[in-house]
């Protein structure tokens, strides 16, 4: 999960930068880097930005440096953090990922959540599944998440499409992880929201928990070329294993 602020490093700006040239082909899988001084030059930036955002590239196994030859791109660079989207089960595990009981899994008009996150028209129909997180027999999170409508889907992501259609009711999966599962070579970004709130009746019956439980509400939406493609609610009571969270400044 990324939760973005108002500003964002001028080096993190760097990074996205050189992250993109390779990803686009400027920089392709095998080549070398211009030296420090042209490539400072040529991004307008100066060189300590410059070495720091080369040295948050090497470690997120874009980049390469090679004695003797200097900083190369590697044959199969990974899909930038900030693109790197886990499924909610994954993220909260320690290694095993948390089992997903399909509580939902049905189709409904938007709501004032999806209208706004899937900019999805008042009539869409949009895919929405309910599923229960848990591990060593304890509900761990409540997830909530809608598709875009089908027509959205078949223009930024036909692959997510064809794996919705493909994936059974009552699959033990969450949305997310078909999602990733469908988007190999397709990069994905995400925006998260988090908030402190209270279980309520409902939740704290279905997480079997008081409903006066203090939780966190964390709201997802995934986009792919830019397109709203995937939105969520994940509510995690008190107890619920730890979110890692990256804050961007």
């Amino acid at each position: 999960m990324a939760v973005s602020g108002q500003q964002r490093r001028p080096v993190v700006v760097l990074y996205e930068r050189i992250a993109d040239a390779i990803h686009d082909g400027t920089y392709p899988p095998g080549c070398t880097l211009p030296s420090e001084p042209r490539l400072a030059a040529d991004l307008g930036v100066s060189r300590p930005a410059l070495r720091e955002a080369l040295l948050l590239l090497q470690e997120d196994g874009l980049l390469t440096v090679r004695r003797g030859v200097g900083r190369t791109v590697n044959d199969s660079p990974p899909r930038r953090g900030f693109e790197h989207v886990r499924p909610l089960e994954e993220q909260l595990s320690a290694g095993t990922p948390l089992r997903v009981r399909a509580l939902l899994r049905t189709v409904e008009e938007p709501t004032d959540f999806t209208t706004q996150h899937l900019l999805a028209p008042a009539r869409a129909e949009l895919r929405f599944w309910e599923s229960l997180l848990s591990g060593e027999g304890a509900a761990a999170a409540l997830s909530q998440e809608w598709a875009a409508g089908d027509d959205v889907l078949e223009g930024a992501h036909p692959a997510f499409a064809q794996a919705l259609r493909e994936t059974g009711d009552g699959t033990g999966t969450s949305m997310l992880a078909v999602l990733t599962g469908a988007s190999r070579g397709v990069p994905l970004s995400a925006h998260s929201g988090i908030t402190a709130t209270l279980l309520g009746r409902r939740r704290g019956a279905q997480l079997n928990r008081p409903a006066d439980t203090p939780a966190v509400l964390v709201t997802q939406v995934v986009r792919s070329g830019g397109v709203p493609v995937l939105a969520a609610k994940h509510m995690l009571p008190t107890g619920a294993p730890a979110l890692p969270v990256l804050q961007s400044n």
